[in-house]
C-alpha cells in the first residue's frame, strides 16, 4: 500500500508540474535568427522581435550576428544546420553571397525566411519579407523636395553597394527628385550604412561643397552621423532626411534637428517571418507568395511622438 501511495503521489506531482508550465513552453525545436548587427537599433529590433515571437510560439532560439560578413554568415548557417534548426530567420549579408548558404540549408531540409533584404534568386527561400523600399524612398524624397523648396544643392549618402536596398532606395529618391530641375546633386557617396563613415564623409563633402542646403540619406544610422558632422560645422540649417524610423532620429526630429525619416516596420517584419515559419513547419505552406512587401510610412514632426522601436502607436 505504501508503495502504491508513493507512486500515486509521484504521478500527481508530475501532473502538477506539467500544468504549471507556461502555455508557450512547448518543445517545437530550434529557430536560428541571424541578423547583421545588434549595434544598429534597426537590426537589434529585428532580433528582439523574432526571438520574442519564436519563444511565444514554443521554439528555442539561437540568435547570431554576421556583421555583414558573408563568411561569418556562411559559418552561422553551418552552425544552424549542425544544431538541427527547424527554420532560419535571416537578414542577409549580401544579395549574391547569401544564395549559397540559403540553398545549402534548403538541401539539408531547413527552410529560410528572409527579412529586410532580398537575395538575387527565387525559389530557395520560403519567404522574402521586405519593406517596400521604393515606395518608402519616394515618400522621403517628396518630403525632402518640399522642405528644400524644390531647389538647391544637395548630397546623397548611399548604403552598402552589395545591399540591394541601397540601390532601390536611391532609385526611389531620384525618380522623384530628378523631376525638379533646380534640385542639384553636388555629391553622392556611400557610407556603408555606418554612422562613423557618414560623419567622416560629411566632413569631407562640406569642405568641398560648403554651400549645400540638403542631405538625403539611405538610412537613419548614416543620417545621425551626417547630422553630427553638420552640427560640428555649425550647419544645422541644412535639411536632412533619413530612412528607417529609428528612435534616435525620432528624438532629433522632435528637437528640430533632422527633418524627417521613413519608417520601415522592422519589429513586425521579423515577427511575421517567425509566424510564417511556424505555419510552414505546421502545414507545409505559408499561404503567401515568396516575395512580400510591407509599405513604409513617412515620419516628421506631425507623428514622431507616436513612433517607438520601429512601430507607430495607434
Amino acid at each position: 500500500m505504501l508503495l502504491n501511495r508513493r507512486i500515486l503521489i509521484s504521478a500527481l506531482a508530475g501532473a502538477a508540474s506539467l500544468i504549471a508550465m507556461p502555455a508557450f513552453a512547448q518543445d517545437k525545436g530550434l529557430i536560428a535568427i541571424i541578423t547583421p548587427s545588434h549595434d544598429n537599433p534597426f537590426f537589434k529590433a529585428e532580433a528582439v522581435g523574432a526571438e520574442k515571437r519564436a519563444q511565444e510560439l514554443g521554439y528555442e532560439t539561437l540568435v547570431l550576428v554576421h556583421d555583414d560578413d558573408p563568411n561569418k554568415q556562411s559559418e552561422m548557417y553551418d552552425t544552424a544546420i549542425a544544431r538541427g534548426a527547424k527554420a532560419i530567420i535571416l537578414d542577409n549579408a549580401g544579395a549574391d553571397a547569401s544564395v549559397a548558404p540559403v540553398r545549402r540549408a534548403k538541401e539539408a531540409g531547413i527552410p529560410s525566411f528572409l527579412i529586410d533584404r532580398e537575395i538575387k534568386e527565387s525559389g530557395i527561400a520560403v519567404s522574402q519579407i521586405v519593406s517596400n523600399n521604393y515606395q518608402g524612398a519616394q515618400l522621403g524624397a517628396e518630403k525632402f523636395v518640399e522642405l528644400m523648396g524644390e531647389a538647391g544643392n544637395y548630397v546623397e549618402l548611399l548604403g552598402r553597394e552589395a545591399d540591394t536596398n541601397a540601390g532601390i532606395r536611391s532609385s526611389g529618391y531620384h525618380d522623384i527628385i530628378d523631376q525638379y530641375p533646380d534640385m542639384n546633386m553636388v555629391a553622392q557617396q556611400s557610407a556603408n550604412w555606418s554612422q562613423t563613415e557618414a560623419y567622416e564623409k560629411m566632413e569631407t563633402i562640406l569642405q568641398a561643397n560648403p554651400d549645400i542646403q540638403g542631405v538625403i540619406s539611405g538610412n537613419d544610422t548614416m543620417a545621425m552621423g551626417a547630422w553630427a558632422a553638420l552640427e560640428a560645422a555649425g550647419r544645422t540649417d541644412v535639411i536632412l532626411v533619413g530612412f528607417d524610423g529609428s528612435n534616435d532620429v525620432r528624438d532629433s526630429i522632435k528637437k528640430g534637428g533632422i527633418k524627417a525619416t521613413v519608417l520601415q516596420p522592422a519589429y513586425r517584419q521579423a515577427q511575421l517571418a517567425v509566424e510564417q515559419a511556424d505555419q510552414y513547419l505546421t502545414t507545409g505552406s505559408t499561404g503567401q507568395p515568396e516575395k512580400q512587401l510591407m509599405d513604409c510610412v513617412l515620419i516628421d514632426e506631425s507623428n514622431a511622438d507616436k513612433l517607438e522601436t520601429f512601430a507607430l502607436a495607434d
